[in-house]
């Protein structure tokens, strides 16, 4: 489970900005929005948070930045020079950020667990990485390291006597083995390190990061179409949108596929071949009963995207994941976006706490009978340009409040100012 990201210097986002999962005093939805920690010093946790904005303001620069997170803590070993370098990318509006580090840090709770981890970096290398780990209130810090320049080696404060090697020495040889752009996290683990592969495996396996300019994967979803179960619940799903779609099959079609080669030390490879792509057809009913199948081409782009949906939010509810969606309401009408949170938050639907981070512009959802106070979140561009992340519950708003009405009149910020505009 989340509990919280924090991340500085990333893009338009200049001084460290902190997205919390904890749950406030609130009563409000109690049962069905909040999940139990289970953890000393932890709080009741939220299922989901919705962060509005206006266009440009950083929204999708904070998902942005978890996504580098878990690509640099999952490749961090095997990524070229190059590859490193593009994944810095500071606040370039000023002199002295441009010359900082990012960092990032998470605290994701696992089984018995908290986790509190964290690293930074520039074009050039990691700068610093540490990780606490909580069995009680105290902190045993696992590891931390930070670059010293002056003699271009990293400092090392002593490894935890509760973090251990399944060896003698195993410890000193991950670290040996770390080089200047690889992660410690990401060396041990691939080194066999039984204690850090939970860690690493919450970043490979329960986050799910759905980007919005990203072109929609369906493969998921149709990779698990042969399951009867996971149809219906895909089906169930769909007509839930009132798109009356009575089947869906998966067809495999001839044609040619693309694989791109990247070897170190080699040019980059493009490799053709024939194969089976496999595609999705809908079935429709018409007024006299009988079966119509439509191919792709003839579906609606909100469709598509639904059914892009349906894989990885049933992967979340039956897992208990984490799943990130940028701009969550894009072609989904604003009733079906209700619907989809209202399955994440039952209980019964999503017993093994699930939770949902997205974007939107979708003011609807600001309904105090579909959203707590405490899972709203602003994102405002400062007048340096910067972003700066805050949650409605800085504002003390009352139960009674029109949260809605007022964040269009700009009670909260977070909204484009409209200047007039003449031909």
């Amino acid at each position: 489970m989340l509990v919280e990201f924090r991340v500085g210097n990333f893009r338009s986002i200049r001084e460290e900005q902190c997205l919390s999962f904890a749950a406030s005093n609130d009563k409000s939805h109690e049962d069905t929005h909040c999940l139990e920690a289970g953890r000393p010093g932890v709080p009741r946790l939220l299922r989901s948070a919705v962060i509005y904005g206006a266009n440009a303001s950083g929204k999708s620069n904070m998902i942005f930045a978890l996504m580098t997170m878990q690509l640099l803590v999952l490749n961090s070993t095997r990524l070229l020079e190059s590859q490193f370098r593009e994944q810095f990318t500071p606040f370039l509006l000023d002199s002295d950020a441009r010359k900082a580090p990012t960092q990032f840090e998470i605290t994701v709770i696992i089984g018995e667990l908290r986790y509190q981890y964290g690293f930074s970096f520039d074009a050039d290398r990691i700068r610093s990485e540490w990780l606490l780990v909580y069995q009680s209130n105290k902190a045993q810090r696992w590891f931390e390291y930070h670059y010293n320049p002056e003699t271009g080696e990293n400092d090392w404060q002593p490894f935890s006597v509760h973090f251990k090697g399944e060896k003698k020495g195993q410890r000193e040889l991950w670290k040996a083995n770390t080089g200047a752009r690889s992660l410690f996290l990401t060396q041990a683990t691939q080194s066999n390190s039984l204690q850090m592969q939970p860690l690493f495996n919450w970043f490979a396996n329960d986050l799910i990061v759905l980007p919005a300019r990203a072109e929609f994967n369906l493969m998921p979803t149709l990779q698990r179409l042969d399951d009867p179960h996971y149809k219906e619940w895909a089906l169930r799903l769909m007509n839930a949108a009132d798109i009356h779609i009575s089947d869906i099959k998966v067809e495999k079609r001839k044609g040619q596929q693309i694989e791109f080669m990247l070897e170190p030390g080699k040019a980059p490879e493009l490799r053709t071949f024939d194969g089976d792509i496999p595609d999705v057809e809908f079935c429709h009913k018409t007024i006299d009963g009988k079966e119509q199948w439509f191919d792709r081409r003839f579906e609606s782009y909100g469709t598509l995207r639904l059914l892009g949906y349906a894989a990885p939010l049933l992967d979340a509810m039956e897992n208990g994941k984490l799943i990130v969606v940028d701009e969550f309401d894009t072609s989904l009408h604003p009733l079906l976006t209700r619907y989809i949170l209202k399955l994440l938050h039952s209980p019964h639907l999503s017993a093994k706490g699930a939770q949902m981070w997205m974007t939107t512009h979708d003011t609807s959802l600001l309904d105090p009978y579909l959203l707590r106070r405490d899972q709203v979140w602003f994102v405002e561009k400062k007048k340096d340009q910067s972003t700066e992340l805050y949650a409605l519950m800085e504002f003390s708003p009352r139960k009674s409040d029109a949260i809605e009405r007022g964040y269009l009149q700009g009670r909260y910020g977070a909204v484009p100012f409209l200047g007039n505009f003449l031909f």
